[in-house]
């Protein structure tokens, strides 16, 4: 009892503690990469003693000015869902990586250790539960400003949040049908062996929905029209300092989140063709599958980072639509089109 309890909570802090850091890194991330596609040198002024790292110290000076600005609350606000709302965003963000295997289950001093905070059954209900507490986060900072415009933000992300959370969802069912469960632990045990029996080949259509209603979910472009600086400025306008700060670290862990669902779902997880965990010492295993993992999560920020600086804001209305009138049909489309492969494979039983 007590060694699984040490277990969990190592698990725990390494997997919160990475994506903290790796949140922190994906902010120089997206400097560096942004530079790159516009032929810019980016982000590469902070230095220690001369050194300049790349650019990699802006990451010190960001937190030092967030954490230093004023921490300005609107006489005109609701001053207990002003503080709360980037609270809630942070933690519904932060819930989804309880339930996100990680790695193959490793056997340490006798015991079987598996790499997952939380297996569940469900765990995918339980992620997309936590997920759809991201929008109150965003909707209780517009509300609670007082601000019309802030609140004109609040209402534009619900409304965004109605039109891809259902196909965000829908979209995943063809995944649980060819593989049986819910369980993300077998889903990405499944896709072991040969690179056919990835996801994104079982599930091609899927994966490109499911992908598409992720970047709606982080609220980032070219699905920023809950903030849309140009426009309405949006629901976090009268936020400053650590309460900002929260709300832009909550987007990109959500970004972080999607990439790591991604990899356990259509990229294998853990899994590469060629490699057996069960066949290496539990070190080795640990050192290849986190390498393996993060690797292909580092990859799926890039592809999330790559539209961002890519594509331009979609009009209000053209969200919508695209919401309801493309990913939701394809969506069930899709469903209709897994049964009947599954019926015609089995033989029509």
């Amino acid at each position: 009892m007590i060694a699984a309890a040490v277990a969990g909570f190592i698990k725990s802090a390494y997997v919160l503690g990475a994506a903290m850091g790796a949140t922190s890194l994906l902010t120089w991330a997206e400097r560096k990469q942004s530079a790159m596609m516009q032929d810019r040198i980016g982000a590469n002024r902070a230095s220690v003693l001369g050194v300049r790292a790349l650019g990699l110290f802006h990451i010190i000076t960001d937190a030092v000015k967030t954490i230093a600005k004023e921490d300005y609350i609107p006489p005109f606000a609701d001053k207990m869902l002003f503080w709360l709302a980037p609270l809630v965003a942070g933690v519904a963000a932060g819930i989804g990586f309880v339930v996100v295997p990680f790695g193959p289950t490793i056997s340490v001093l006798g015991m079987d250790v598996p790499l997952v905070i939380a297996r569940s059954e469900i765990g995918m209900l339980v992620l997309l539960g936590a997920l759809g507490l991201s929008i109150y986060g965003s909707f209780l900072g517009g509300a609670a400003s007082g601000n019309k415009w802030a609140y004109l933000g609040a209402m534009r992300a619900g409304a965004q949040m109605a039109a891809y959370e259902v196909a965000l969802g829908l979209s995943l069912v063809g995944v649980f049908m060819v593989h049986g469960t819910l369980d993300l632990v077998r889903i990405a045990d499944a896709q072991q062996g040969s690179l056919l029996n990835w996801g994104v080949f079982a599930q091609p259509l899927g994966f490109l929905l499911f992908f598409t209603a992720a970047a709606a979910e982080t609220k980032r472009a070219p699905f920023d029209v809950p903030e849309g600086e140009s426009e309405i400025i949006g629901y976090f306008v009268e936020y400053s300092g650590m309460k900002f700060g929260v709300f832009f670290m909550a987007e990109l862990l959500e970004t972080i989140l999607f990439s790591a669902v991604i990899a356990v779902l259509f990229f294998g997880g853990w899994h590469l063709p060629g490699i057996e965990y069960a066949a290496l010492p539990w070190w080795l295993a640990l050192v290849v599958s986190q390498a393996v993992w993060w690797g292909k999560v580092a990859t799926g920020c890039w592809l999330f980072l790559l539209i961002r600086w890519t594509l331009p804001r979609f009009r209000y209305d053209q969200l919508l639509d695209l919401g309801w009138k493309w990913l939701l049909p394809l969506a069930l489309a899709n469903i209709l089109l897994t049964g009947a492969l599954i019926v015609w494979r089995g033989g029509g039983s």
